[in-house]
């Protein structure tokens, strides 16, 4: 195989990382100690499947040998064993050339999730809010952790905006390709004459930042405190539990209500900001990537899109990759698996495809 060389070395660096967790001196200092425990549970998989064709092409080549046997029957059952390893050994090197592709840094991180009204005003602001639902309904399936942050309600009990953190394993590597313009098509609640209406939303999907990452300076950042607003109880328009903070350098703006506690919505305001800046801080980075995620985003109208929710047939269509599904309303219903392994297939692919003409 030709990554050979590179994958025993790949080994080589998981097993003396093996050998390290069993250092006293490693054990010892929980910071080293996680350092390490993460290095090689990234170069587990890699590994395992890296033996397994390892596995494969001993029994191949050994089925391969049986060729030359005098008896038949010996010779038969070679044959049957290299047409049952061959396509198994084919298989997990399609699958090795994807873990080899070199790693999102951030793939591994939790996300910001905003999800915005655009275009068609209260169906706009309707849709939205089904869409936040969507993802949230995919976060429970997945053991992850939504925590609202700031959200506005229309009239119509529909989201103008709303801001949450989604925390959990792999969230961004799942949800990375999320960010775009989606339009809805469907007849509105409101519309007398069954008319179709086209209406459009847009979804943004940023990495979360540690405090090491991006350090706010306390000097940088203007702090409002007023009054939280919708349900809440008792303490809604009577204590000044909302945040809002201004960064000052660039004139980013966070705010947070969702908790009853002033110390608790800054602290989520502050993930926020943070995941603001770090965003900022990766544009200026790579320019190019960037750029992308902004044409991804766009305005907000309609002949922007990256997807279409049909409702009346049923259909849901991501055009960036083609794919097109009859079962729009398990969609809704958060059963993205399709949608997100189609995705991830896709890019992957492509990056495959840029390595092939690398070389």
């Amino acid at each position: 195989m030709r990554y050979s060389q590179k994958l025993d070395d790949i080994e080589r660096k998981y097993e003396a990382l093996t050998a390290q967790m069993a250092d006293p001196a490693v054990i010892n200092d929980s910071t080293q100690y996680r350092k390490v425990a993460k290095a090689q549970s990234e170069l587990g998989e890699m590994v395992a499947k890296y033996r397994n064709w390892k596995t494969a092409h001993q029994n191949l080549e050994e089925a391969r040998a049986m060729l030359t046997e005098a008896d038949a029957e010996m010779r038969a059952m070679a044959a049957d064993e290299i047409a049952r390893v061959e396509p198994q050994l084919a298989r997990i090197e399609a699958e090795l050339k994807v873990l080899l592709l070199p790693k999102d840094p951030n793939d591994d991180r939790n996300i910001v999730l905003e999800i915005r009204a655009g275009t068609g005003g209260d169906e706009a602001t309707l849709f939205a809010a089904e869409v936040f639902r969507m993802y949230s309904r995919f976060a429970e399936t997945r053991r992850w952790k939504v925590e609202v942050t700031s959200v506005s309600e229309s009239s119509v009990g529909g989201l103008k905006e709303v801001i949450a953190l989604v925390s959990g394993e792999k969230v961004y590597s799942q949800l990375k390709y999320e960010s775009g313009t989606h339009r809805v098509q469907r007849v509105p609640q409101t519309e007398q004459q069954g008319r179709v209406h086209t209406s459009a939303i847009t979804v943004a999907v940023l990495p979360e930042a540690d405090e090491v990452e991006i350090k706010i300076e306390p000097k940088d950042v203007r702090i409002d405190t007023f009054c939280s607003s919708g349900p809440g109880g008792q303490s809604v328009n009577t204590t000044y539990s909302a945040v809002r903070l201004t960064h000052l350098p660039t004139g980013l703006v966070v705010s947070c209500q969702d908790e009853k506690s002033q110390i608790k919505n800054r602290a989520k305001a502050e993930r926020v900001l943070r995941s603001r800046l770090y965003e900022l801080e990766l544009e200026k980075q790579q320019e190019k990537i960037g750029a992308e995620r902004r044409t991804q985003v766009g305005t907000g109208d309609r002949s922007e899109k990256i997807r279409t929710y049909n409702f009346p047939q049923n259909r849901l269509t991501d055009h960036r990759i083609g794919l097109t599904l009859h079962q729009l309303d398990q969609v809704m219903d958060g059963k993205l698996e399709p949608i997100v392994e189609a995705l991830t297939t896709y890019y992957q692919n492509e990056k495959l495809n840029q390595q092939g003409e690398a070389a």
